[in-house]
C-alpha cells in the first residue's frame, strides 16, 4: 500500500523529481504530485490504494509492462547516481536503436524504462 511520505522520498529525494503539490485532503488522503525535474510535461499523481482491487494492484498495475519512459540527457551520470542512492535495476544498462536503457524499479515494483535517446542526426 502506498505510503505517501515513503513515495515522495522515492521519487523527489532518490529520483530527483519535483514535488508539484502536497494536499491534505483530510482522513489520510493526499493529493500528491510529481515529475521530473527540469521538465514542464507530465506528471503523475501518487494515489494510495483504498479499496481491495486496487491494493492487490499496487505494483502491477501495467501487467508487468514497464510503466513510464524517463528520459535523461547523460545516462551513466544519472543511471550511477540512482544506483548510489539505492535504486534497483533489474538489468544492465544497454544499447537499442532508441538508446542507451536500462529498466528500474520503484519502490512498488513498477518498472521504469530509463533512456538516453541517440544524439539527434544532420
Amino acid at each position: 500500500m502506498l505510503d505517501y511520505d515513503d513515495a515522495i522520498e522515492f521519487y523527489v529525494g532518490k529520483l530527483g523529481f519535483d514535488l508539484l503539490e502536497d494536499t491534505d485532503l483530510g482522513g489520510g488522503k493526499r493529493w500528491v504530485r510529481v515529475r521530473p525535474s527540469g521538465s514542464d510535461g507530465a506528471g503523475f499523481l501518487l494515489a494510495r490504494a483504498v479499496t481491495p482491487e486496487q491494493q492487490a494492484s499496487v505494483g502491477s498495475q501495467t501487467g508487468g509492462r514497464v510503466f513510464i519512459f524517463l528520459y535523461t540527457d547523460d545516462f551513466y551520470r544519472d543511471y550511477e547516481a540512482y544506483r548510489a542512492v539505492g535504486v534497483e535495476f533489474v538489468g544492465p544498462p544497454r544499447d537499442e536503436p532508441y538508446g542507451i536503457v536500462a529498466v528500474f524499479k520503484d519502490l512498488y515494483g513498477n518498472l521504469i524504462d530509463f533512456i538516453q535517446p541517440p544524439p539527434a542526426s544532420s
